[in-house]
């Protein structure tokens, strides 16, 4: 059941402790709250639903916030009862993690991804540097060696998108439960045969997005796998498409256009596959411009 309706000017209720948690409505009335220095609303998306937006240091009221404080997207939300969710999610992440006394200091050590610009000390041995452009963990030698061997870097290096959560996985009480279920998530669907080593368990079908890519390139190795796609100004109300023999690229892959109807037209994880006995092969006036002139096999 969803939570009551906020009044529209006022903060509704607060958390007291660290970290000072508040709800409100926004001068454009949509769902908000504070979280310490982040900002949080619930925004809506153009299908009728709603999504996450965040921000940083707004200060104002609540009340006085409007959509232009928001800029960061993490993703849709099915009610209130999900926003108010993500907000407690993060109020106890900010918790755990002053919680860990991790210790920011000055850097200029050599990464993969240039000279740090400063670094973040979670343990002895474990430090997370940031760079101009990407980032991410460097682990001393003792602390790398206990890595497991289908996941360790040899030299210790870690990159902050994906790297990270080995690192996570391996000192999990250097994390925040947040992390840590991020890790994991991160860990099942990029490295899901490690973790299955690791763990001793089996990971199911839409458990792993790495082993759901095996699968459907297995099933589907011999079908029609859309590389490229443009609306069609030859022939309106349907989408032309460029596919190959199980999604395949590179030189010599044999490419064939066919037409789909619009609205049958939706991407799914690995990409969208071509129906044969509904999608007709074309060889007509095409609107790539890389196709125009050539003729279709």
């Amino acid at each position: 059941m969803s939570a009551p309706a906020l009044p529209t000017t006022k903060t509704d209720d607060s958390v007291s402790g660290f970290p000072e948690v508040a709800f409100g409505r926004s001068g454009d009335g949509f769902l908000a709250a504070r979280v310490a220095d982040t900002a949080f609303a619930m925004l809506p998306a153009r299908d009728g639903g709603h999504y996450l937006a965040t921000g940083w240091r707004i200060g104002r009221p609540i009340a006085e916030w409007t959509r232009s404080d928001f800029y960061g997207h993490p993703g849709e939300l099915a009610d209130e009862a999900a926003f108010r969710a993500k907000v407690a999610e993060n109020s106890e992440h900010q918790r755990e993690k002053r919680a860990l006394a991790r210790r920011e200091i000055g850097s200029t050590a050599h990464s993969p991804w240039g000279p740090s610009q400063g670094a973040t000390v979670y343990a002895e041995g474990v430090v997370c540097h940031s760079t101009a452009g990407h980032g991410g963990f460097h682990l001393a030698a003792a602390r790398n060696r206990s890595v497991h061997s289908m996941l360790r870097e040899r030299r210790g290096w870690y990159e902050e998108d994906e790297g990270w959560a080995i690192v996570a996985i391996t000192f999990p009480h250097l994390f925040t439960s947040y992390e840590r279920r991020c890790a994991e998530r991160t860990i099942k669907d990029s490295w899901p045969d490690a973790w299955e080593a690791i763990f001793g368990t089996v990971l199911h079908p839409g458990e792993s997005r790495e082993k759901d890519r095996r699968a459907f390139e297995q099933e589907h190795a011999d079908d029609w796998i859309v590389a490229s796609a443009i609306t069609s100004d030859q022939h309106p109300g349907f989408v032309e498409v460029v596919a190959t023999p199980g999604g395949r690229r590179g030189a010599g892959t044999e490419e064939r256009r066919f037409l789909v109807p619009f609205h049958e037209y939706r991407i799914g994880r690995f990409g969208f596959v071509v129906d044969e006995t509904r999608h007709a092969v074309y060889s007509g006036p095409s609107s790539f411009i890389a196709w125009q002139g050539r003729t279709s096999p």
